[in-house]
């Protein structure tokens, strides 16, 4: 019975809430939570990653789209 209780409880802690709700959203776009958060450092740590490689422009891509030509 204590048993059932305890796992009852624990499972109703662990409900799976994934959506963003709109007024949560200004604090994601929030500068704060950007990887890089200094341009400088990233640009000089970029330019080093591809002086390191030997390549240029294979850091990654950002963006999205459908994907058709």
């Amino acid at each position: 019975m204590i048993l059932s209780t305890l796992a009852l409880a624990l499972l109703a802690g662990c409900t799976v809430e994934p959506w963003v709700k709109p007024y949560e959203r200004a604090r994601l776009a929030d500068p704060i939570m950007q990887f890089s958060r200094n341009p400088v450092a990233n640009n000089y740590m970029q330019h080093v990653y591809q002086a390191r490689e030997a390549a240029r422009g294979a850091e990654g891509g950002q963006g999205g789209g459908c994907g058709c030509n």
